[in-house]
């Protein structure tokens, strides 16, 4: 109990400072306190598959040039979003364009006169225009404006850097170019240029509803290296995830992007695409489901796709609450051990966690005994708060960049962000592709003893799933600042999940229609991609990131699957010591020449295969950088029933919670086929544990049937269908 006293003090002085220091840094003078009326936009119509669906000719002029503004439309998207907040500003780019009267989107005032207010800039655009910078030997990055360059230009121990700005589907982009002196004040001259073209993607967690910052000294230090060689970056903030997940928007986007550089330079020898988290997922999906994009990718620390993600994601609360609230013996769950048999991602005993006072205080709030977690784990490391943020209607976002009549009126999800390709059910919130009916939970520790029987059946009875959204409450939290997290008076957004005291707490059932048309316009996904591809990613398990080896092997898996191979796909994994991204450029840059001195008679795939460089093959690297292992195989593991190579020994891979319950590490499976338990049974899906003598129970617990996961995923369009061999 001393440990709370002590933490509640820590919260009193916490708050103390909160008031000295909250401070929204301008944020709500820029507040947006109207929503413009629908309005109506062009959205690909699907044939099938979103790659096999032709995209509409181009309708704007370009190239923008220096003072035009780029289209506020996309070209294939569906109708804009709004509410929508600009945020030129926060990226020191100055104010919107005015492009209202009428009050909708953020306040645009008088540059003279800050205090008068000249209009309103819903769409959020700026005029192109160009700046420089100076990049001297040791990586510092100076602005220089045109007058300064002409009478101090830089020395020959410098790089002069050459950034074009402005707005494209009214996200910020950006072409930064090296340049000589003499092309200062040129929008299209480019002599120092390779001919070759990086597409830089950024990560993040995002619902949309925001234009995004993009911080130039930021991009341009990422790819310095690659830019002193001559290669030219481009780049969106509506390729970063963090300001949305809407994959066919980003592809959009990007297409838009290397089309304003494609009419001022000319085609590139090659596009390659780089970027971590969200950025390596937008890679992968914008290869699937286009073409004329990218031709190279090099995803770093990636995900197959975000709505796969979410399965296990969203599992990781229901699974807190439960471990914290609901088991009967919730000391049992002390063994952090314990619960990576049922979570699957890495969990460590005595690890800390950085808010685990939380954990006391919200069991004192409901009346049970507190005490303080003795262990850490991924799915709260990794995970803290991505169910509310992400699927909560009624959270919304933590900055007040929307008056509060405008946040009552918006339902603010990561689903409500592709509501136009989800569909909205019946009380106008956008549909969901997460699932657990039939989901048994912990199957693979009780398989292995690891738990018993009646802890499975509780765990599977008390776990619930997440509340439909028109019942679900914004989280109980007290705010105390904005640079100070805030307390969490509903951890694990327990009240959202279902409960119920006499009958197993309900599951929740996804509409197949919205899964079909996540599948369909291209937001998951399946393996249908021929591009010379690095996978590459540090071993974080033991730092409890939430970026698991394990989702590299996922999209293995998938590709081999879709193309009956996997030559195009290179997975590398090193050391956190150890940074292979360049050797990853330069291997690139060979694999992708030799593809375009290959005969036009050869397909495609065939170059990949027959260029393929020596080195591009599955590796691992020490911390020193030197090789541990490489060749085929040697990543081998769980994940393709293999036992253990070299790789997989040095670098473990772990898995998740629906893993743990049965189902395939592709993980691809949104809505599986039920069956009933004594089915189940027959088929030995308990492994050599008798379960008949709980068969009532368990009949109970699984009224819908348990996920027979050989019979593939029943929301996957029959076109697309294959069920995946156990």
């Amino acid at each position: 109990m001393n440990k709370v006293i002590l933490g509640s003090i820590g919260l009193f002085v916490l708050f103390i400072i909160a008031l000295q220091f909250d401070n929204e840094d301008g944020i709500v003078a820029r507040q947006v306190k109207a929503i413009p009326p629908p309005e109506q936009n062009y959205l690909l119509t699907i044939d099938g598959h979103i790659s096999q669906s032709p995209r509409p000719e181009e309708t704007f002029s370009f190239p923008i040039h220096v003072g035009e503004i780029g289209p506020a439309n996309s070209l294939y998207s569906g109708p804009n979003q709004h509410p929508f907040f600009c945020m030129t500003v926060d990226s020191g780019l100055g104010q919107p364009i005015v492009d209202n009267q009428q009050g909708y989107g953020v306040p645009v005032y008088d540059p003279f006169d800050g205090a008068k207010q000249i209009g309103y800039s819903k769409d959020c655009a700026l005029k192109t225009q160009l700046s420089y910078v100076v990049v001297d030997e040791n990586n510092n990055i100076f602005n220089r404006t045109e007058l300064e360059l002409r009478n101090n230009p830089p020395s020959e121990h410098e790089i002069l850097v050459r950034v074009e700005k402005g707005t494209i589907n009214r996200y910020i982009y950006s072409i930064a170019m090296p340049i000589a002196i003499g092309e200062v004040g040129q929008q299209d001259s480019a002599k120092l240029w390779n001919q070759r073209l990086i597409y830089r993607f950024e990560g993040g967690s995002g619902l949309g509803f925001r234009q995004g910052k993009m911080k130039l000294h930021r991009l341009l230090k990422k790819e310095l290296t690659q830019i002193r060689k001559g290669y030219a970056v481009i780049a969106s903030s509506g390729n970063k995830t963090s300001y949305g997940y809407n994959m066919l928007l980003a592809e959009d986007t990007a297409r838009r992007v290397k089309a304003q550089f494609v009419s001022l330079f000319g085609e590139p020898l090659y596009t390659i695409g780089i970027g971590g988290s969200g950025g390596g997922l937008a890679q992968y999906l914008i290869a699937q489901n286009s073409e004329g994009i990218l031709d190279g990718l090099l995803p770093l620390y990636s995900y197959p796709d975000m709505v796969s993600v979410s399965i296990y994601a969203l599992d990781c609360d229901l699974l807190n609450t439960y471990f914290s609230f609901r088991a009967s013996d919730r000391e049992r769950w002390q063994d952090w051990q314990s619960r990576q048999h049922i979570e699957g991602l890495r969990a460590i005993n005595e690890a800390e966690q950085r808010f685990g006072w939380l954990q006391p205080l919200n069991q004192l709030v409901r009346f049970k005994l507190p005490e303080f977690p003795q262990g850490n784990s991924e799915c709260i490391n990794g995970y803290f708060g991505l169910s509310s943020y992400l699927n909560n209607p009624r959270q919304g976002f933590l900055k007040p960049y929307y008056h509060e009549s405008v946040v009552e009126k918006v339902n603010w999800s990561y689903w409500q962000d592709l509501v136009h390709i989800y569909g909205k059910d019946k009380q106008g919130f956008a549909q969901s592709t997460w699932d657990n009916v039939g989901v048994q939970y912990g199957l693979q520790a009780l398989r292995d003893k690891t738990i018993s029987l009646e802890e499975f059946i509780e765990i599977n009875q008390k776990i619930g799933a997440w509340k439909p959204f028109d019942a679900m409450e914004s989280e109980k939290k007290l705010r105390l600042s904005a640079s100070i997290p805030p307390l969490w008076l509903s951890l694990w957004g327990a009240h959202n999940v279902t409960e119920d005291k006499t009958i197993p707490a309900k599951r929740r059932s996804a509409p197949i229609s919205t899964i079909e048309r996540a599948y369909q316009y291209g937001q998951v996904f399946i393996g249908r991609v021929s591009l010379p591809i690095i996978d590459i990613r540090h071993h974080l398990e033991d730092d409890l990131n939430m970026h698991h080896t394990s989702a590299s092997f996922a999209t293995r898996l998938r590709i081999e699957d879709e193309m009956q191979h996997a030559e195009n796909h290179v997975i590398w994994i090193s050391d956190k010591q150890f940074n292979p991204v360049e050797q990853a450029y330069k291997l690139m840059d060979e694999w992708l020449m030799a593809i375009k001195d290959q005969p036009d008679s050869m397909s495609y795939e065939q170059k990949v295969k027959v260029t393929k460089p020596t080195l591009a093959t599955d590796t691992c690297f020490n911390a020193a950088g030197d090789i541990h292992a490489s060749g085929y195989g040697v990543f081998d593991g769980l994940w393709n029933g293999k036992n253990n190579g070299p790789c997989a020994e040095a670098y473990p891979i772990y898995s998740n919670s629906r893993i743990q319950a049965g189902a395939p590490w592709q993980g691809s499976i949104f809505k599986c086929h039920t069956i009933p338990v004594s089915v189940a049974i027959d088929k030995g899906m308990y492994g050599d544990v008798d379960v008949t003598a709980r068969l009532t129970a368990l009949e109970k617990t699984f009224p819908d049937g348990v996920c027979d996961y050989s019979l593939g995923d029943k929301g996957r369009p029959k076109l697309m269908s294959h069920a995946i061999a156990q």
